[in-house]
């Protein structure tokens, strides 16, 4: 059983949504903060990733069980240790 405060409560929606344009909907402000905010997460961790994948140095092992390097150990480049 719905009271007098609810039924009033509805009856304030339905009005605000009979004179709500559905075909003018915008994201707005918040939509474009949240956007920007997302944006600006997934290029940190694009950045982040470049970075921690340019210190890998993986060496694919060959069928002997031993590593495979194409240069010789003194000629090969040190990773960055920044």
């Amino acid at each position: 059983m719905m009271s007098a405060t609810s039924t009033l409560a509805l009856t304030h929606f339905v009005t605000l949504a009979d004179s709500f344009d559905k075909d003018k909907v915008t994201p707005g402000v918040l939509g474009f903060i949240v956007f920007a905010v997302i944006g600006g997460a997934v290029w940190l961790l694009m950045k982040s990733m470049n970075k921690h994948m340019r210190k890998v140095d993986f060496e694919e092992p060959t069928e002997d069980g031993q590593a495979g390097t194409t240069a010789p150990a003194a000629a090969a480049p040190k990773p960055k240790t920044s």
